[in-house]
């Protein structure tokens, strides 16, 4: 029986004890991938992740790495860091503290996963992917809309031909996050509080950026306004706060081609729309409308031919005349996916584009936005040197 090579991958988790790091990248992505016995590159070679979990809660760590089925733990990361075991350093603390790890952490010739934003300046997300590049180590962002099941079904129309020309998208992403005095809030208070780095521009311009970079062409230009409607909130212990970050912001974008995009994020909206992020694409042969898992499509021969009469009752149902895209697949978790092809970046060298570079250009579009909206006018986005 031919024996099966195994690469052992030593990951430090740094804040996997918040929502998205326990979630996404700890208990659908890394544990799973355990669960299932590695990343198969070979019926003889797998690539088995090895993480120790590191955090500033020791009860959140243990009750966690419990859930996990992981027995390693720690509250000093700086001792990990030096520890020849772990390769890589993943990060999903909060945005303001992630620039000090990931500097330490590329110091410490460890390879470098993150979340994004990667920092709250494009000089210092700039200055990541120099410092990762200069010290030739492998470094990623995490990017996980492009493996969306909606999201995916679209950029398979587009390679098909089925639009023609792309004139235009329309994003529409948000839902009403409870304010915390009569319903528990769906997020977290620092994403209320400019001053520790929340926002929804700084959130959710770093998605759209990759999407639309990676999806209909590059971004040229940006015009956003930002705004703050619900003023009181209340925070995890019950207090009252001033809301000092924008909780909506809506952005157009100029793209490579002529394509114009338009999105809507708010925490401030209901939701009457077929999911929590949907993407419109018109183009002159077809439209189709993508939420996270299901994407619609109106072909040409089958869009109606409206007429505008308000004194009537529209004749037509305009739900009808579309069509579901089948998945034709099975789809698994957005981030598995990503992460499953860092691993393979780091033991094969297969490429990986999503960089911290491409982070970078995240935190670009976030500052530009916030540029745009203070200033009241159109802004170049530059391209960013390799």
């Amino acid at each position: 029986m031919a024996q099966i090579t195994t690469h052992n991958i030593g990951i430090i988790m740094n804040g996997v004890t918040g929502r998205m790091g326990t979630n996404q990248h700890l208990m659908r992505s890394i544990a799973a991938i355990r669960q299932q016995g590695g990343v198969k590159l070979s019926d003889h070679e797998i690539i088995m992740p090895d993480p120790i979990l590191v955090g500033r809660n020791e009860i959140k760590l243990q009750e966690i790495a419990k859930r996990a089925g992981i027995t390693k733990w720690s509250t000093d990361p700086e001792a990990i860091l030096s520890d020849p075991a772990y390769s890589v350093y993943f990060d999903a603390q909060t945005t303001n503290r992630r620039v000090e790890w990931v500097q330490k952490a590329i110091r410490a010739g460890k390879h470098i996963y993150c979340e994004k934003p990667t920092a709250l300046t494009t000089q210092e997300a700039y200055q990541l992917y120099a410092q990762a590049r200069d010290a030739g180590v492998k470094h990623g962002v995490v990017q996980d809309k492009l493996w969306l099941p909606g999201f995916l079904k679209l950029k398979r129309l587009i390679d098909a031909g089925f639009f023609g020309e792309i004139l235009s998208v329309r994003g529409e992403f948000g839902y009403w996050v409870f304010e915390g005095d009569l319903i528990e809030p769906q997020r977290p208070s620092w994403n209320y509080r400019q001053e520790d780095g929340g926002g929804i521009i700084s959130d959710m311009l770093c998605h759209w950026r990759y999407l639309l970079d990676n999806i209909f062409g590059k971004v040229k230009a940006v015009s956003c306004l930002g705004a703050t409607h619900v003023k009181t909130r209340w925070d995890e212990q019950g207090k009252p706060y001033n809301c000092t970050a924008e909780d909506a912001a809506y952005s157009t974008f100029e793209l490579e081609g002529g394509i114009i995009a338009h999105f809507n994020s708010s925490w401030t909206v209901r939701v009457r729309r077929d999911d929590l992020v949907t993407l419109q694409v018109d183009g002159t042969k077809g439209s189709a409308v993508a939420g996270l898992r299901q994407c619609y499509i109106q072909p040409y021969a089958a869009t109606p031919r409206p007429i505008w009469n308000p004194d009537i009752e529209s004749p037509i149902n305009y739900m009808d005349n579309w069509q579901v895209v089948p998945d034709n697949k099975v789809f698994e978790n957005a981030f598995k996916i990503q992460w499953e092809l860092f691993l393979r970046h780091l033991v094969t060298n297969e490429p990986f584009p999503w960089n911290l570079r491409e982070g970078a250009k995240g935190v670009q579009l976030v500052e530009k936005g916030m540029e745009s909206w203070q200033k009241r006018a159109w802004v170049d986005v530059p391209e960013l040197e390799e």
